[in-house]
C-alpha cells in the first residue's frame, strides 16, 4: 500500500480542489488583465492630453496694421523686400542684435518673415482654447470671440508644425520652435552615450569575467547596483562639482584656446547625463554577459584560446544584442531627465543652435519646464506640442537602437 495515498484527493474532493484552482487561476488573470487596460487607458489619457493642448481655436490680432509697412501683403513679398523692411523699421540696436545672433542677410525668407511679424507686426493673442472645446463647443468660442474681442481673429491652429522643429526659441509662443531644443538633446545624448557605453561595457567585461569573488568586488557589485537607483539630481551636483567646475579649462574648451571660460556647455551636460547612464549600462552588459553559455567558453579554452580571445571573439558578439538593449534604456532615461541639467546651468532661453561640444545649450525637457511655468495659455500650447516632439525623438532613437541591435543579432 502507498503511504503517501491519503494525502492525494479523490473523487468529489479532488473535484473541489480542481476547481477552486481554475477558479483561483481566473481571478489572478483577471487581475493581471485588468492590470493591464489600467496601463492602456493611463498611457492613452497622457497621450490624450497632450495632443488636446497641441490643437485648438486661436483668437488673436495684430498690435501694429501691416499696412503702415508696405502696400502688398506680407505673403507675397520676396527676401529682398522683407530684408529691407526691417532695416528701415528696426532701431539699430535691435538690428545689430539680430544681426549678431545671425546674420539678417543670409537667413531664408521664412526666417525673415518670421521676424517681421514678430518685431514690426506683433501678433497679440487672447486666448487659446483646447482641441476638445475647439470640436465640442465651436459656436458658443465663435460667439465668445466676437462679445469679448470684435476685432481679433479666430482660427484654428495646429501648434505642431514644419516651422515649430525648424524655429529657434523666441520670447513670444506664436513663433517660437525647439530647433535648438531638438539640437542640445541629440548632442547631449550622443556625448553621454560615447562616453558611458564604451566604459560601461568594459567594467562589465572586467566585473563578469576577469574579477576575483571577493570582499572588494563584492562592494564594487553592491556599490554600482545602488548608484543605478539614486536620484538624478544628486548625479547634477556630481556633473556641477566636477566637470563645471573642477574640470572646467577642459569642458568650457578654453584649454583648446576657446575665449569662453564657462563650464556650463553641452560637453558637461553630455558627461553628467553619461554618469547618470552608466549604472545602469553596466549592469545590463553584465547581465547579457551572463547570459553567454558557458560552453562557449569552454570550447574556446579547449582548442588554446586565451581569455580575452574567447572575450572578443565569442562572449562580446554574442552579448551585443542585450548589451544594445541596455544602450536602448540609458538613451530613454538621458533624453527625458531635467533635474541634472537645471543644475549644471542649462540655457532656459537661448537662440543659437549649438555648433560644438563647448556651446552654451539648452534641452527639450528644459524648454518644456520653463514653458509649462509660464502663465501664457499659448506656452502651454507649445509645451504639449513639444512633448509629442520629445516622444517622437525618443521613440526614434530607440527604433534606430532596436534596428542595429537586431542586425547584429541576425549576424553573429
Amino acid at each position: 500500500m502507498n503511504p503517501n495515498r491519503d494525502q492525494f484527493p479523490e473523487g468529489d474532493s479532488f473535484r473541489r480542489s480542481l476547481s477552486g484552482r481554475y477558479r483561483l487561476a481566473s481571478i489572478w488573470q483577471a487581475l493581471f488583465f485588468s492590470a493591464l487596460v489600467i496601463a492602456i487607458l493611463s498611457l492613452m489619457a497622457l497621450l490624450y492630453n497632450v495632443i488636446d493642448g497641441s490643437f485648438g481655436y486661436v483668437a488673436y490680432q495684430y498690435k501694429n496694421d501691416p499696412a503702415q509697412f508696405t502696400e502688398k501683403p506680407l505673403n507675397d513679398l520676396n527676401q529682398q523686400e522683407l530684408l529691407a523692411l526691417l532695416k528701415s523699421n528696426l532701431s539699430a540696436g535691435a538690428y545689430k542684435k539680430l544681426d549678431n545672433e545671425k546674420p539678417i542677410e543670409k537667413r531664408s525668407r521664412a526666417d525673415l518673415h518670421t521676424l517681421v511679424l514678430e518685431r514690426l507686426i506683433q501678433i497679440d493673442t487672447k486666448q487659446t482654447w483646447s482641441m476638445t472645446d475647439s470640436i465640442l463647443h465651436s459656436a458658443k468660442i465663435k460667439a465668445e470671440v466676437a462679445d469679448q474681442y470684435p476685432g481679433a481673429k479666430l482660427d484654428f491652429r495646429s501648434w505642431l508644425t514644419f516651422d515649430f522643429l525648424v524655429t529657434p526659441m523666441s520670447s513670444k509662443a506664436e513663433f517660437a520652435g525647439v530647433r535648438t531644443a531638438i539640437l542640445g538633446s541629440l548632442w547631449m545624448v550622443g556625448i553621454a552615450i560615447l562616453f558611458a557605453l564604451p566604459i560601461g561595457t568594459g567594467a562589465a567585461i572586467y566585473l563578469q569575467e576577469y574579477a576575483d569573488k571577493n570582499f572588494l568586488n563584492r562592494v564594487i557589485q553592491t556599490n554600482i547596483n545602488n548608484l543605478a537607483g539614486v536620484p538624478s539630481i544628486v548625479y547634477g551636483m556630481l556633473g556641477l562639482a566636477i566637470f563645471v567646475r573642477a574640470f572646467e579649462p577642459f569642458t568650457s574648451g578654453s584649454i583648446f584656446g576657446m575665449t569662453d571660460t564657462n563650464g556650463r556647455t553641452i560637453l558637461s551636460a553630455g558627461l553628467t547625463m553619461g554618469t547618470l547612464v552608466l549604472p545602469l549600462i553596466i549592469i545590463n552588459a553584465q547581465e547579457a554577459i551572463k547570459a553567454v553559455p558557458d560552453s562557449l567558453r569552454q570550447a574556446a579554452f579547449g582548442v588554446g584560446a586565451t581569455r580575452w580571445q574567447t572575450v572578443w571573439h565569442h562572449v562580446l558578439p554574442n552579448a551585443l544584442p542585450g548589451i544594445l538593449t541596455g544602450s536602448i534604456l540609458a538613451v530613454s532615461r538621458a533624453i527625458g531627465e531635467t533635474a541634472p541639467l537645471i543644475v549644471i546651468g542649462a540655457s532656459t532661453f537661448i537662440s543659437i543652435d549649438p555648433d560644438g561640444p563647448f556651446s552654451k545649450f539648452t534641452a527639450l525637457p528644459i524648454q518644456i519646464y520653463q514653458w509649462t511655468t509660464r502663465a501664457q495659455s499659448e506656452f502651454h500650447a507649445i509645451a504639449a506640442s513639444a512633448i509629442i516632439v520629445l516622444l517622437i525623438l525618443l521613440l526614434t532613437l530607440n527604433a534606430t537602437a532596436v534596428l542595429l541591435r537586431n542586425r547584429v543579432q541576425r549576424k553573429y
